[in-house]
């Protein structure tokens, strides 16, 4: 059930975007209001991931789990009955909100349901369902635009989420953390607000540029605001999160590998789709099933994942498994259209192996570098942090290959419109002569496989930089949840030995 929760949460963080032209003639929107159609539900949810984590250690795990399902469930119906374009982007605000209730309770609840022994195999089973989720999102959603109406996008979810509820409500036990103290109101505004700001300046960075004030004012502020929310909880009587626990060497490696694989996971989705609809000329559904490579390669090395690390070692396995991964966007970076799609089931191949086998031991590590009582915290800092990384990851790889497009695209005839994108180029040559128009989406096609391959490879240098991370901070081995830390596991931060926190620790 813990499982069909974060499934559903993952889909719709990526199931609207084929719909997104549907949508833009039902409701006559701009690009503007298309963009917060999809944005709302982001934002909404990195926003308040810290504050839904602290409140379900300290009133109840499974109560916010019940309670964020059944807002979701609600919001859903919402968006599927819309008739505004405001009303469809506040239900994903409030979509956003429900999941960010509901998120963190499936992955902390794990450590307190199953053994040792079977966490990092469920923890495993959670990361690729939540992997699946993301990749597969778009297949489902061509083929519900293709059978029915744009509004069972939404109505799904209530099917999904009734299971949900019903099977948590008799399955799920409850659970809270006995040594929480009173919230602190200061830490809970600080939180949202820095949070929604960062994750706001990244998300309008495609439209607005880096250097604009829209974007800037998110990104500057929310840092600003952040710093003065890890100064709270410095001096804070009874602060929101334990700062050992932030500082230990297992809660920054596994966060940052995190980090880097939602990064390089959605930044090449975002071209990856764009290449198969505009360059090999698949339809949206046939481009969203043209994914399905990396959904199974990552469904058969996900539960194969703690297998190899007990044979080689949990840092070992993640190094090997990133470097795995770099070299799948290497072959993404290799490609060109001469190779046809093979190529392509190679490149994803690798990187659904490289994932499936990370992914289950960096949840793992996150969860073990804090006592069990503050999980629901700690699952929403992985939460939050995977939702930073995968901006990130659409922001910049986005920026990469519009720069590299722009610099490289040389139209036939200098006054042919559209130079911003391979789409805006093949529309634009379906108005001018044959030759010139042929040659125009020959210039436009070279330029974009240039910057397909300088997207890819920033994917495949930012995992090789997170392997070496990952080389540096990870542990060797798992360890039982709430265990006390070994001495390599103490992080060094401005010059301050820090400790995690040992079972029992508030």
């Amino acid at each position: 059930m813990l499982a069909v929760a974060v499934f559903v949460v993952s889909i719709d963080s990526t199931v609207l975007n084929v719909a997104l032209p549907t949508l833009g003639r039902e409701f006559g929107a701009g690009t503007g209001e298309l963009q917060w159609m999809v944005d709302a539900y982001s934002v909404a949810l990195a926003g308040l991931l810290l504050m839904a984590g602290s409140l379900s250690d300290r009133f109840g795990r499974k109560k916010l789990l019940l309670i964020g399902l059944l807002l979701f469930g609600a919001a859903s119906v919402a968006a599927a009955f819309s008739a505004e374009t405001w009303q469809l982007i506040a239900a994903r605000a409030v979509m956003g909100a429900g999941a960010s209730a509901f998120m963190p309770g499936t992955l902390s609840i794990l450590v307190h349901v199953f053994s040792d022994e079977e966490r990092p195999k469920a923890i495993g089973v959670w990361g690729a369902v939540t992997a699946l989720g993301a990749v597969t999102g778009p297949l489902i959603g061509g083929v519900l635009l293709e059978h029915f109406w744009w509004g069972s996008l939404y109505l799904v979810n209530v099917v999904v989420v009734a299971a949900a509820v019903l099977g948590a409500a008799v399955l799920v036990p409850e659970s809270t953390d006995p040594a929480a103290h009173p919230l602190d109101p200061v830490s809970t505004v600080l939180s949202v607000v820095g949070v929604t700001g960062l994750v706001y300046g990244v998300i309008e960075q495609p439209r607005f540029g880096w250097s604009s004030s829209e974007v800037l004012t998110g990104l500057i502020g929310g840092s600003v605001v952040m710093v003065l929310f890890f100064v709270r909880q410095a001096t804070a009587r009874h602060p929101m999160i334990d700062l050992t626990v932030v500082r230990n060497r297992r809660f920054l490696g596994s966060s940052g590998t995190m980090a880097v694989l939602m990064f390089a996971l959605t930044g090449s989705l975002f071209v990856l789709t764009q290449q198969f609809q505009l360059v090999l000329g698949y339809s949206p559904l046939l481009s969203g099933a043209a994914i399905l490579p990396v959904a199974v390669a990552l469904m058969v090395c996900s539960p194969l994942s703690p297998a190899v690390a007990k044979a080689i070692g949990v840092r070992n396995t993640v190094v090997l498994s990133l470097l795995v991964l770099a070299a799948g966007y290497g072959v993404y970076a290799e490609f060109t259209e001469e190779y046809g799609y093979g190529a392509m089931v190679v490149a994803m191949a690798l990187v659904g192996t490289g994932m499936g086998l990370s992914q289950p031991l960096v949840n793992d590590v996150l969860m073990t570098a804090g006592p069990p009582e503050q999980s629901g915290l700690l699952s929403s800092m992985n939460d939050t942090v995977q939702e930073m990384g995968a901006a990130f990851g659409v922001a910049v790889v986005g920026s990469v290959l519009a720069a590299r497009y722009a610099a490289t695209y040389a139209p036939h005839d200098p006054a042919a419109p559209a130079t911003r994108s391979l789409d805006q180029a093949l529309e634009a040559a379906h108005g001018l002569p044959q030759a010139a128009g042929r040659a125009t989406v020959e210039a436009a096609k070279s330029a974009f496989a240039q910057s397909f391959s300088a997207s890819a490879a920033v994917c495949a240098g930012v995992v090789v930089l997170g392997a070496v991370a990952a080389a540096v901070l990870l542990p060797a081995t798992l360890r039982a949840a709430g265990e006390a830390e070994a001495d390599g596991d103490t992080a060094v931060v401005a010059g301050v030995p820090a400790r995690a926190a040992g079972k029992g620790t508030a």
